[in-house]
């Protein structure tokens, strides 16, 4: 792959203590990514839904999704942030993911 990439990372609106996620925690996480890499896209007003299979019945999340589009991935970057966030948001696992853009 050789960039550049669309990053999506999918962030819960609640944490894993059932604690509202704040829009200035989002605000924050926006600021810090746009510094480092030039702008960032949030759909927080419009969350989509986590479905999952948790062993006991199936578990549901609001989902928020950030976005931040870079010519370079970084990926050791991008594990280190996802174990922050995943610490402070309280979560087993936190989703980031990366796609080669093709522009068209």
């Amino acid at each position: 792959m050789s960039g550049p990439y669309l990053v999506q990372m999918l962030l819960p609106k609640e944490t894993g203590h059932g604690e509202k996620v704040s829009k200035a925690w989002f605000d924050h996480l926006l600021k810090d990514l746009t510094d480092k890499f030039g702008g960032a896209t949030s759909f927080l007003r419009a969350p989509g839904e986590g479905l999952w299979d948790s062993g006991g019945g199936t578990e549901r999340d609001a989902v928020a999704v950030v976005e931040v589009m870079t010519d370079q991935l970084l990926p050791d970057y991008w594990r280190a942030l996802r174990k922050r966030l995943e610490a402070e948001l309280v979560q087993d696992e936190i989703v980031i993911r990366a796609q080669e853009i093709i522009q068209l």
